[in-house]
């Protein structure tokens, strides 16, 4: 295992080492049966720990350097939304899901970060005070529970995000943030280079991106965030925590807007061959923080701690059986699949769909709204018939647009 594992988030980030990220828990979970679509909640660390835990587990073992504690969306007012019932509290469900963090970092040499996220309130035009208010009931369990450090991240709008950072700041911990944008910036059209200046200035150490583009785009933004913290003469580390889906189609929203989200996502999913560059690229952008969401699964992981095995010194015990580009696959019966166990031949490879007369593209569903419109306006009611009719019709008429 790497030397000095133990130090902290900043302290391995000041010297340089790169750490790894886990991956997205929502979309494993829902896809294992443990997760409702829609809501996106995290109730399972309460209701199933033996999935949550097996699933950092696997992380851990996979390379991850941080487990993040699966309170993404783990908000009161939620927990509330659009008739999502659970019986267990939200100051239960976060509780819980720091003591799974905790027992799986243990096994390992991992950190604990405790996370907060984007709010129904904000989008229903609540005021600062009340927003920063849940944020606060998040974090008091996170100081009583002991994390290493805080993230506040899946912000589409960077004024939320300072005030979670404004809130976390107050506990003395580090403070990472990341926004869920590309490089068109925020949904009210903030630069990232401004959404990253404004972050840092707001008191995060770390900044970056996370979730709703791929790794490309998601590069590519934490450039220009880079650019713009520089230009201001401050100073930050920078983490990226992308998509495990290509989206090349995607507008300032990102892949919620796509016609396939969420359930018809599989054939966009990146290879390990895809990790393996984004890795690469991230390193030789100045990114020490490289992680993973939705999409990403522990070979995902595996994969960016293969190709950083020289610069962080070790491979990760995920890579006992697996050998370096396929390595094992010099074993293989036959001779033609033997011929595979090199990497050139899957840096080189273009994979098929093995649907006949595949899209390339899609037509991403933007309709154009954000907080304050109508459309989004939250309630704790189940959505009713006409609402969803409603719905439906502004569907049709977009898709007849297309």
């Amino acid at each position: 295992m790497a030397p000095g594992a133990k130090k902290g988030i900043l302290e391995r980030l000041d010297a340089g080492e790169i750490v790894i990220g886990d991956g997205g828990f929502v979309f494993a979970l829902e896809k294992r049966g443990y997760v409702k679509a829609g809501p996106w909640t995290p109730e399972a660390a309460s209701e199933h720990p033996e999935a949550v835990r097996q699933l950092h587990r696997e992380f851990l073992r996979a390379g991850s350097d941080v487990m993040q504690t699966f309170t993404f969306y783990a908000s009161d007012d939620k927990l509330q939304n659009r008739g999502n019932q659970t019986t267990h509290s939200g100051q239960k469900i976060n509780e819980d899901a720091c003591d799974l963090a905790r027992e799986v970092a243990n096994e390992g040499h991992a950190l604990v970060a405790g996370g907060v996220s984007q709010t129904p309130s904000y989008l229903s035009c609540k005021s600062e005070d009340e927003v920063k208010g849940i944020f606060k009931k998040q974090l008091d369990v996170f100081i009583n529970k002991k994390v290493d450090f805080l993230i506040a991240e899946y912000f589409e709008h960077v004024e939320e995000a300072e005030w979670a950072v404004q809130v976390l700041k107050t506990t003395g911990m580090p403070v990472a943030a990341t926004l869920c944008i590309g490089p068109e910036g925020d949904l009210n059209g903030v630069s990232p280079g401004e959404c990253a200046v404004r972050l840092v200035k707001a008191g995060a150490q770390i900044v970056g991106v996370n979730c709703h583009f791929d790794p490309e785009h998601c590069v590519k933004t934490v450039k220009l965030m880079k650019e713009g913290v520089e230009k201001a003469g401050l100073k930050a580390h920078y983490m990226t925590q992308p998509l495990a889906y290509h989206t090349p189609d995607c507008g300032c929203q990102g892949f919620i807007d796509l016609p396939e989200f969420p359930f018809g996502l599989e054939p966009r999913i990146l290879t390990r061959w895809d990790m393996q560059k984004y890795a690469r690229e991230a390193y030789n952008a100045g990114i020490r923080y490289i992680g993973g969401c939705c999409g990403f699964e522990p070979y995902h992981i595996r994969a960016l701690s293969e190709e950083l095995a020289t610069e962080r010194g070790f491979l990760p015990p995920g890579s006992d059986k697996h050998g370096l580009w396929g390595s094992g696959l010099e074993m293989h019966t036959k001779p033609w699949v033997r011929a595979r166990a090199r990497r050139d031949y899957w840096e080189k490879l273009r994979p098929a769909s093995g649907r006949p007369y595949c899209a390339s593209q899609s037509f991403p569903d933007n309709w154009g709204v954000t907080k304050g419109h109508a459309d989004l306006m939250q309630q704790k009611e189940a959505t009713s018939k006409e609402q969803m009719k409603a719905v439906f019709e502004k569907a049709d008429k977009c898709d007849k647009a297309h």
